[in-house]
């Protein structure tokens, strides 16, 4: 190797290195933050908040009750105090929690204190579970901007962040599987029976109804 050759070498090997290192500081740079919310059907509400823009992943999960690790079946079951809730993770330094929060609530019933369209019972209600002071106030101000919007009170209460205990895997990213299962209408995909299902309970209907064209995550608003 003549002396030209190992200059060479050395370059490339400096530049793979500060490639890396400005990889490494971008990752470390994210500003990674949770936002746990329930609105109703968690595996809706999991589907919606995917789509945007910054939110790395939501898991849909259990939050807000008394029992350690409960099982779907005893959420909704019903005495457990859980809510069907789900856990979003974003960078808030490409959306902000006073944006999702927003989003949330123009993609659900606030209005409405018995659960979610057709999910009926406390474990469907809506809920926003504030982690620190600040995600308090933007909970505090998206929450009047709803209210003021609609000009009825909105019933979503905003409470104390809860530990949240995440669902099985089969009810993971629901919308988007391929794996088949039975239903009335005969064998479908998870993610076909999921659209049959949000159809069926009028949730997309719903929320169109009541925010027009504001409604969130609805085709055409």
């Amino acid at each position: 190797m003549n002396q030209r050759e190992f200059v060479m070498i050395i370059q490339c090997l400096f530049l793979i290195a500060a490639t890396c290192a400005g990889l490494s500081s971008t990752a470390q740079a994210a500003d990674m933050k949770t936002l746990t919310v329930a609105g109703g059907c968690f595996w809706c509400v999991e589907a919606d908040f995917e789509k945007v823009k910054g939110v790395k992943e939501a898991v849909s999960g259990f939050a807000g009750g008394t029992v350690a690790n409960p099982t779907y079946k005893q959420v909704v079951a019903g005495g457990t105090g859980h809510y069907e809730a789900v856990q979003i993770t974003y960078d808030a330094d490409v959306v902000k929690a006073d944006t999702l929060l927003n989003l949330f609530f123009r993609s659900v019933d606030p209005l409405d204190a018995g659960g979610q369209f057709c999910d009926r019972g406390d474990s469907y209600r809506t809920a926003i579970f504030a982690a620190d002071p600040e995600q308090k106030r933007a909970a505090e101000q998206a929450k009047a901007a709803a209210q003021a919007a609609l000009g009825k009170p909105v019933v979503t209460p905003i409470l104390s962040a809860a530990e949240f205990y995440p669902a099985d895997a089969y009810h993971q990213d629901y919308y988007k599987q391929s794996s088949l299962i039975l239903t009335r209408f005969g064998p479908k995909s998870k993610a076909n029976a999921y659209k049959a299902y949000r159809e069926a309970c009028g949730r997309d209907a719903r929320v169109k109804q009541l925010w027009g064209n504001d409604a969130a995550f609805v085709p055409g608003s």
